[in-house]
Order: C-alpha cells, then sequence, then structure tokens
C-alpha cells in the first residue's frame, strides 16, 4: 500500500489484535499558542491515520489523547496521572519550552518523549527526543544571511518572558558578534501582552537595524500589529517562530519586511512538502487550518516515534536511546536523522509577501 512519498517508515508490521498504543498529544489550546494548536491536531490526526493504515506502531493500533499543553502546571497534572496509571505509551507534541521542563522529569526513563518544538537546544533528559530546531541550526544562519543580504548589524531582541526567548537572545548576543553586528536592546514581555507602546518607544529609540521577534501566538499578532500602525515597519523583523497562522492573524497590512526561519514552509517546493500538502487537503479539505512548521512538527513527531520503536522493537526508553543515533528516515522535511536525538534537518528562510511566506534561501 502507498502511503505517500518518503513513507518506508510507514510500512509497519501486520497488525494484530494487540491493545492499542495510547500517545498524547500534547499541544496548546488556549492562551497564545492556543492559535498553533487546530494545525497541530489535525497533522498529528493525518500521521496517525496512515501509520494505522500500514499497520500501526509496533502492529499495534494508534489512539491520540489531546492533552492542552498551554500551561505548565496545568499540563502536569494532566500527564502525571495518566502515566502513572499506564494509560499512556508516549507522549508527543508542540508546547513552549516551560512546559517541557515540566514534563520532562514526570516521564524521564519511563516513556518516550517526543518534544517536537523549536527551542533553546540543552535538552537531555533519557528518553526524550526532540524534532524541532535549535539556535544554532536556525537562528545563526538566518542572521548571517540578512547580514549579507540586508546588512543588517544592530539587531533589537523582543521576546516573551519566559526561557525559550531569554536563553535563544542570549545566543543571539554571540550570534550578532560573529555577523559583525551587535544587539543594542533587549526587551521581555510576558505572555498574553496586549499593548506593546512602551516596547515600541524602546525599538523607535535603540536605532536598531532590525527586530528580532522572540514572541508567541498572538503576541506576534498583536505586535505587528501594532510595529506597524507606530510606522516602524521600515525595520526589518526577524522570527524563528512566525507561521502561516501568525501571518493571517497580523493582516497583510503588517507584514512588510517580516522574515522568518523554520525547518518547514507550507510554500516549501520540494517533493515530499508538496505531497505532503496535497494529503493534508486531501483529508481534510480547503478550509482546513493552515499548514505550518509547528503543525507539521506533530506528524513528524509521529513519524519519529514509530521509527524509533520499529528499531527498538518496541517502546522501551532504554532500548530506543540506544538506537537512537541510528535512526533515519523520510518525512516530509526530506531525508532526516537523529543526532544526539535531536532531528538533523535543512531550515530554510522566508519572507512574507501579504499573507504568503515565500521560501527565498535553504540556509
Amino acid at each position: 500500500m502507498r502511503i505517500g512519498r518518503g513513507s518506508a517508515i510507514l510500512q509497519a508490521m501486520t497488525p494484530g489484535r494487540a491493545t492499542p498504543i495510547d500517545v498524547a498529544l500534547l499541544i496548546p489550546l488556549h492562551g497564545s499558542a492556543g492559535i498553533f494548536g487546530p494545525s497541530c491536531e489535525l497533522c498529528a490526526e493525518l500521521a496517525v491515520h496512515e501509520l494505522n493504515a500500514a499497520g500501526g506502531i509496533a502492529g499495534r493500533e494508534v489512539r491520540l489523547r489531546v492533552v492542552d499543553g498551554a500551561q505548565p502546571a496545568q499540563a502536569a497534572r494532566a500527564i502525571r496521572p495518566l502515566a502513572d496509571a499506564g494509560r499512556i505509551e508516549a507522549v508527543v507534541g508542540w508546547h513552549l519550552s516551560s512546559v517541557r521542563r515540566a514534563i520532562a522529569p514526570i516521564v524521564a526513563g519511563r516513556l518516550p518523549y517526543v518534544y517536537t518544538a523549536l527551542y533553546e537546544g540543552g535538552e537531555r533528559t533519557p528518553g526524550v527526543f526532540v524534532v524541532g530546531e535549535t539556535p544554532g541550526r536556525q537562528l545563526l544562519p538566518a542572521m548571517r544571511w540578512y547580514r549579507r543580504e540586508h546588512g543588517v548589524r544592530r539587531w533589537c531582541v523582543v521576546g516573551n518572558d519566559y526561557v525559550w526567548p531569554r536563553e535563544t537572545a542570549a545566543a543571539a548576543r554571540v550570534f550578532a558578534g560573529l555577523c559583525d553586528g551587535v544587539v543594542t536592546d533587549e526587551l521581555y514581555l510576558p505572555l498574553g501582552t496586549e499593548d506593546f507602546g512602551d516596547a515600541l518607544r524602546r525599538i523607535e529609540a535603540c536605532d536598531a537595524d532590525a527586530v528580532l521577534m522572540l514572541l508567541v501566538g498572538d503576541d506576534a499578532a498583536r505586535f505587528n500589529r501594532a510595529f506597524a500602525a507606530a510606522g516602524l515597519d521600515d525595520r526589518r523583523r526577524l522570527s524563528t517562530l512566525v507561521d502561516e497562522n501568525v501571518l493571517l492573524a497580523s493582516g497583510a497590512a503588517s507584514t512588510r519586511g517580516l522574515g522568518a526561519a523554520a525547518a518547514y514552509f507550507e510554500a516549501l517546493v520540494t517533493p515530499e512538502s508538496l505531497d505532503f500538502g496535497a494529503r493534508y487537503g486531501a483529508r481534510f479539505g480547503p478550509d482546513a487550518p493552515p499548514l505550518n512548521s509547528i503543525g507539521e512538527s506533530c506528524y513528524e513527531g509521529l513519524l519519529l516515534l514509530a521509527e524509533l520503536a520499529r528499531r527498538a522493537g518496541g517502546l522501551d526508553v532504554v532500548e530506543m536511546c540506544a538506537i537512537a543515533d541510528s535512526v533515519a528516515y523520510a518525512g516530509p522535511r526530506g531525508d532526516l536523522r537523529l543526532r544526539e536525538r535531536h532531528l538533523d534537518q535543512p531550515v530554510y528562510l522566508a519572507e512574507a509577501d501579504g499573507l504568503e511566506l515565500d521560501v527565498v534561501a535553504r540556509l
């Protein structure tokens, strides 16, 4: 049975009568990151549909249990009893680093945990496997590109006030120096910020060539609208977390000079990406939430879980860790492999054109 291009890992064992595998899909369903939830859920559903059509994982049907991953404490209260009672056998999903830090100790060494979000790097908890981009592979080449193509030397960082923006900004200070530049100011705002007046005044005062946006979801969209309304969009903006959903929420009048770096975009023209987009559209129709790097990462996370289980002969965390660096597979992002339990993957730079993200470079 043909599941799609690059689907060798979906050619699983003959389905039997074994108990289904329940996987917690931990994604944000409300809050600043809630804008990403619908894309995440549908991409995960597509992965499960295709996996089950090809025999499931280790010959067992896969079932998703959607868990709200918007807040660390809330997510921990939901995952802990499920794990303790054996009602889930794996955790997969996109959520903020603050949530990952709450969940990783709960499942460490007990359940495979495939974390699909871009993040600040450094995760080494046993049994955690990372799908998303890290600053050295995502942000550094993007800043080099902006220096080369647009002459950007002076950066101002605007981020939400939690671990990912702060640690990414620390990396950006180093990266700016490598690009013959400097970070002139850093601003950190609570998740859910709606009034950006003070931040905009600081951006104007710092005389930066470009703004590095480390804002999440709805916060990024509101900032984009305020930034353009203040007449600051003669400065360029770069984000490692702007996706097609944020672009739509920002509005076409608010996206001039906006760029994004990610391992996947809906507009990416590769055979693997085009085939994935066709399958997504065929299953969910033209009114489905936009494809984006965040939702696609959840699809990728389930493929990775399936391949880890195939190579390890099951879902044992110790066995998975032992074989992790031998894992390679093909997915919508192309041919990928794990290195130190992180996916090694290409990263692209896209620039906004109204409500479209046009891929302009492979970084």
